[in-house]
């Protein structure tokens, strides 16, 4: 059977949604799962393409409901993520692969319920996410550059420590072509790539 659901992690900043949406314009049976949030959509941002929009108590009538599969806090941002089963349930009812960006308990979920194959982006080191921060945003604060750089360390040990990830990518600068050319080869030993 062909596999449908693939996870795609990483810490901020490592080029997880990069990859992610070069596989989109790679391949057009590739869908994005869009997740749901209690944070404020920022500008230009849409409910239903970016992100659902939720207050929190929607989100976790949501949850309650079966309609929120997994979700997390994150902490910095006090705001709350989760995988929204609508969203997904459309795109593998269209014969989509689907691909999930989560944490490592995200990842267990989906490789428990879906067969998903997990993937981790890990950074050449941290002055990379550093760099990339202050490249993708010039007018971040250092605070806030250091509260994400923090939370990088703790997602990297946690996806160590969990074991839930099936491969592990090495994200370097300034080899962007080679890194997805080596995601797409597990891709295809994976049988998510139809030749």
């Amino acid at each position: 059977m062909r596999k449908q659901v693939l996870v795609i992690a990483g810490p901020t900043g490592v080029g997880e949604s990069t990859f992610t949406r070069e596989l989109l314009e790679s391949f057009d049976y590739f869908a994005k799962a869009v997740s749901a949030t209690t944070r404020p959509p920022r500008l230009n941002e849409k409910h239903g393409v970016d992100y659902y929009f939720f207050d929190k108590e929607t989100f976790f009538d949501k949850v309650d409901s079966g309609d929120i599969l997994e979700w997390t806090h994150v902490k910095n941002r006090d705001a709350y993520y989760g995988a929204y089963r609508p969203d997904i349930e459309e795109k593998l009812a269209k014969g989509l692969v689907v691909i999930v960006n989560t944490d490592a308990k995200g990842a267990k979920y989906f490789k428990d319920n879906y067969g998903a194959t997990t993937i981790f982006i890990k950074p050449k080191d941290l002055e990379v996410i550093r760099d990339r921060l202050y490249r993708r945003d010039p007018s971040i604060s250092d605070e806030e550059v250091n509260k994400r750089l923090k939370s990088a360390v703790e997602e990297i040990e946690e996806a160590e420590e969990s074991g839930v990830y099936d491969y592990v990518v090495w994200n370097t600068d300034y080899e962007f072509a080679r890194t997805f050319d080596g995601l797409v080869e597990i891709l295809r030993k994976e049988g998510y790539v139809r030749d």
